[in-house]
This record gives structure tokens, C-alpha cells and sequence, in this order.
């Protein structure tokens, strides 16, 4: 289906002629058209598949042809990351360039010049507001947002949010809001708590399902089965075999991030850092150089599994394996995106393989064991039943699980 079937106005258009979009993807094709009717809509959808347009072209369009309020903030985007937020906000400037819609991105972590701009335009009333949950419900709190006119609120990663703790946040923001409006609620799964949020904030859903919890099939997927001190030689042995120029190397903790980092400068490979102990300038800096080519090794951890929207990327590594099959498929899915293909190698320490076996069950099937290089030593076998592979007379015990989120 090409977008001119959708019959947006033709300012809208241009706007997506000059980006480059000509067909829609299943996601879009589907979403889209119950938007423009006025249904409220709960989407589930793998990542890359475009619902970032999907939701914001027939906002535009109808925040430009209906009629509406005057100084009063239209619609609301709520994510869960201020990189996420800059990102959408990004998208929406280049799709609503030749139409007068205004939009603003509200996050924490910027100077008192950004809180001021933020300000006047809540104040004032802005068509889209696109924001991380604690920043717009601070702004909210001291009481110039105008909301009564309102008619459309977006919950984009909303599994994310919850899994975050901010469902107490997103609630006081919809408290605020008045009862009558259109709701789109955007989610890579649809666990219980998203539905019971669901059925709280949505009025007589359509529901969308594309292609959940499975990873791009033009993804190559390998494991390496290591002990831990093998993961940054391992690393240093992949980037110097072959010469990528988008690699994402995702870690689960912030220490991870920065001793490997440190490890491939010292060894005069061109990688920086992202974690939340980085301002929000140096993070913006560090991820526009990313997404430039400038940098080709980006160290990261959990915090851009999603929602970053990098078509180029053709490794991603996962240092460390990640929490569960849904974090997995999000990470891998950061490669292979648009009609390119990718590549992703996950590191399975012998204390993480159960945890991977767990992965391997989502998937549906095994991902394949490469092997170690020789020069990198000995490593153990993949059996989950055991807990010292090497010597095999020890059981697993069942891992604790813990969330930190000042760890991301």
C-alpha cells in the first residue's frame, strides 16, 4: 500500500515525499486507517516496523484538517526516554515540515533554558507534546499546562514504561486530561498489566498484532558460549577480524559499559559511551555522532534497546546477556532494519546460560554456537543443568532476579 492511498493532505505529503517514504509497512497499513476513523488503538508490533509514523502521520494530518482548540496542547506523546522523546520529535520536524503543526520534546535532564522554552510552549499550547513521563507530570504539578483541549493522547513503549515504575506517573498525566479524546496505546508485547492499563484508558480498542517477540529474519544470529574474562578479548577479536562501520555493543550494567569502552581505546579502536551517567549533551553528542557514521563502536546499556531509529547498524553485540526474550529481540532488532541485512553475536557466560536457554525458548529454536577463536584459550560447554561446565558436578540454582534502575 503506498502512502498516497491514505489520503492525507497534500502539505502532509510533501512531508513525506521529502523524507523518502513511499510504501507503507503492515504496521502502517493497518494502524493508520482506524487513526484517521477516530478508534482508539492498542498496537503490538516488532521493533522496526515503523509505528512511529504510523501514529504521528494521521496525527498531523488530523491536527491539520479537523477543527480544534487555539492555545491548547492537541496531542500528547508519552515515551519512556528522553532519547526516545528527541527522536520522535526528529521524526515529526522532517514529516510536518510544509504544515504549520508545532510540536516540542519535554524531558528531564536539560539546562534552565530548555525548562523556560518548555514553559512558554505547555503555557501557550503546542499541537504536539512529545515527553517522558516524570518531566511532563512536574510540569503539570505546577499548573500552566493547558490541557482542556486535548484530543489525542499516544502511550509509545508502554510495556517499557511499566517495567520503568512509571505507571503511577503516566496515570496522574491521563487524570489530568479530559475524558474525552482518542487514545493510542503502543506496545512490543501485551502482558497482563498492559491490557489491565489498557482497559483503564482506552475506550472500545481495535487491536493490532504484527509479528511479536520474534527477531527480524534477516538477522544472523551466533552465540559464543565464554567465561567472563574471554568477553573483551572476544570483543577486541570480532572488531578486528572484519571492519564494521555501525557496531552497538549492548551492556546490562554501567561498569560493563565503561571498562570495555576503555579497553577498545586503548587499543586504538574508534568507540564512545552511552549510560545515564552522562549528561544529556555529551549523550546527544555521542549518539548524533553514531548516527552520522563518525563513530562507528557505540557501548551502551539497556537504555537504547529501543525506539532508536538507525537503519545502518550491521553488528550488534550483546556483552552480556540480556534480561529476557523480549529485551533480546529488542536489542538484536537495533540490526537488519529497513531492507538491510545484520548480524548479532550474543557472549553466554556459564552463570548466564540459563538465562539464554530461556531466550532460546521464546525464539522457538536454538540460536547457533560459533566458535571461539583458538588463540582466545579454552571455554566451556553449553549444558544449563550445570553450574561449572567443566567439571559438571554442580546444578544451577535459579538466578534472583533484580531491577536497578539506576543501573541503565
Amino acid at each position: 500500500m503506498k502512502f498516497t492511498d491514505f489520503g492525507f493532505d497534500q502539505r502532509l505529503m510533501d512531508g513525506i515525499d521529502a523524507s523518502g517514504y513511499e510504501n507503507a509497512t503492515p504496521v502502517q497499513e493497518q494502524v493508520i486507517p482506524l487513526i484517521m476513523a477516530g478508534k482508539d488503538v492498542i498496537a503490538s508490533a516488532q521493533t522496526g516496523t515503523g509505528k512511529t509514523a504510523a501514529f504521528l502521520l494521521p496525527l498531523i494530518n488530523k491536527i491539520i484538517t479537523d477543527p480544534h482548540e487555539d492555545h491548547t496542547n492537541n496531542a500528547l506523546v508519552i515515551v519512556p526516554t528522553r532519547e526516545l522523546a528527541i527522536q520522535i520529535a526528529q521524526h515529526m520536524e522532517g514529516l510536518s515540515y510544509f504544515t504549520s503543526v508545532s510540536s516540542i520534546a519535554v524531558y528531564g535532564g536539560g539546562d534552565g533554558n530548555a525548562f523556560v522554552q518548555e514553559k512558554k510552549a505547555l503555557s501557550q499550547g503546542a499541537d504536539v507534546v512529545i515527553c517522558t513521563p516524570g518531566k511532563m507530570m512536574a510540569h503539570i504539578k505546577m499548573g500552566y499546562v493547558k490541557l482542556a483541549g486535548l484530543k489525542y493522547l499516544v502511550l509509545d513503549e508502554a510495556d517499557r514504561m511499566l517495567d520503568m515504575g512509571f505507571y503511577d506517573d503516566i496515570m496522574f498525566i491521563i487524570d489530568n486530561l479530559p475524558k474525552k479524546r482518542q487514545n493510542l496505546l503502543f506496545s512490543a508485547t501485551m502482558p497482563f498489566k498492559i491490557r489491565e492499563m489498557a482497559r483503564k484508558i482506552l475506550h472500545q480498542p481495535e487491536e493490532i498484532n504484527i509479528s511479536i517477540s520474534k527477531p527480524n529474519e534477516k538477522i544472523i544470529q551466533s552465540a559464543f558460549i565464554v567465561y567472563d574474562n574471554q568477553k573483551i578479548p572476544l570483543v577486541k577479536h570480532l572488531l578486528g577480524k572484519t571492519e564494521f562501520k555501525s557496531v552497538l555493543i549492548f551492556c546490562s550494567s554501567k561498569i560493563n559499559v565503561k571498562q570495555l569502552t576503555r579497553d577498545l581505546k586503548r587499543a586504538k579502536f574508534l568507540a564512545d559511551e552511552i549510560h545515564s551517567d552522562l549528561d544529556q549533551e555529551k549523550r546527544e553528542d555521542v549518539l548524533l555522532q553514531f548516527k552520522s557514521g563518525r563513530l562507528p563502536i557505540l557501548v551502551a546499556t539497556d537504555i537504547l534497546s529501543r525506539g532508536i531509529d538507525i537503519d545502518n547498524i550491521e553488528l550488534v553485540i550483546n556483552y552480556d546477556v540480556p534480561h529476557d526474550g523480549e529485551d533480546y529481540v529488542h536489542r538484536i532488532g537495533r540490526t537488519a532494519r529497513a531492507a538491510a541485512d545484520g548480524t548479532a553475536y550474543t557472549f553466554v557466560s556459564v552463570k548466564e546460560q540459563r538465562k539464554f536457554l530461556g531466550i532460546e525458548k521464546l525464539l522457538g529454536k536454538p540460536v547457533p554456537k560459533a566458535q571461539m577463536p583458538e588463540e582466545l584459550g579454552e571455554t566451556p560447554t553449553y549444558n544449563v543443568l550445570q553450574s561449572n561446565n567443566h567439571t559438571g558436578n554442580k546444578r544451577f540454582k535459579k538466578p534472583r532476579r533484580f531491577y536497578n534502575k539506576s543501573n541503565k
